[in-house]
């Protein structure tokens, strides 16, 4: 008797050894399913070079995050874990140009003498 394929395909369990929870691999695969639905659409429109196409064996018929799957549970993606430090936000970036520096507060210091 054949294996009975289930409703996910690849199993999720192996999906699961490839990253590091249910919700990073969400985020991760549906990131991976834009990236490929844009390819198409670039490819249907000429522009060739700007989207990274399927890494898997990928027929039409497959859905975008379909093949984002297979491409992860086939070790084609790889997912790094981006810390904190690596992408400071906007509003801390502008909180540090709006503080005065020593040297700043120096010099309004001896102004006001």
């Amino acid at each position: 008797m054949s294996q009975v394929t289930g409703i996910i395909d690849p199993p999720i369990d192996d999906l699961l050894e490839k990253v590091e929870s249910k919700y990073a691999l969400v985020v991760f695969a549906s990131q991976r399913a834009r990236q490929i639905n844009d390819y198409y659409t670039d490819l249907h429109d000429g522009n060739i070079f700007d989207n990274v196409g399927p890494l898997v064996d990928a027929s039409v018929d497959d859905k975008p995050l379909t093949t984002a799957l297979h491409e992860i549970v086939e070790g084609k993606l790889v997912m790094t874990p981006r810390t904190h430090d690596a992408a400071p936000t906007a509003a801390a970036a502008a909180l540090e140009e709006s503080e005065p520096s020593e040297g700043t507060a120096a010099a309004a210091d001896e102004n006001a003498e």
